[in-house]
């Protein structure tokens, strides 16, 4: 299944991301590179929520472009099997190798606006991420690693916590958002 066909399919939790669907579809259907980042305007991001088995915690890393504590996640850069990127960036900003993917298909989509900032010596114009996320366990015995390039620390947090610690307000609803659906897995 396609990225189109995905969201088209894709079930909706809230208002906020019955609106991001349509817009997310309209940018599809408007733009043939929205998997990469040759698209100035809008392009995929896939991201993660990474819980604990009991999921009652999750791991967030402490982001070093945004300063402030957030999931895991990437850009596409032209992998149209957005879980295979989120793994992919998991695995990387957290040094874990072994995730369970808990979501049967896309956990939550959202689009989130990226203002303009320096990357690796290069000025990145604002910008917005169609981002995909996908929920993930991992145990939280194992050891984490940093990527120094993107984050300066790994941590696990009680889930109520995830929203305190995010120094980024845009953020907040959407951690509010996937904390609220977990309730559905508890018990599976």
């Amino acid at each position: 299944m396609n990225i189109k066909e995905q969201i088209e399919n894709y079930v909706p939790y809230n208002e906020q991301e019955e609106n991001d669907k349509i817009m997310i579809i309209k940018y599809i259907n408007t733009f043939k590179d929205v998997l990469t980042r040759e698209n100035k305007m809008c392009h995929f991001t896939a991201s993660n929520w990474i819980v604990n088995k009991e999921k009652t915690k999750v791991l967030m890393i402490y982001h070093n472009i945004y300063k402030s504590w957030a999931w895991t996640g990437g850009h596409a850069d032209g992998d149209s099997n957005l879980l295979n990127v989120a793994l992919k960036e998991a695995e990387e900003e957290t040094g874990l190798k072994k995730l369970k993917v808990l979501s049967n298909g896309i956990y939550g989509i959202q689009i989130l606006t990226v203002d303009s900032h320096i990357k690796r010596g290069k000025f990145v114009p604002s910008h917005l991420h169609l981002d995909c996320c996908f929920l993930l366990e991992a145990d939280e015995n194992k050891l984490l690693k940093i990527k120094e390039d993107e984050n300066s620390a790994v941590q696990w947090f009680d889930i109520s916590r995830s929203i305190q610690i995010t120094n980024e307000e845009k953020m907040k609803p959407i951690y509010r958002k996937l904390n609220e659906k977990l309730e559905e897995y508890k018990n599976k």
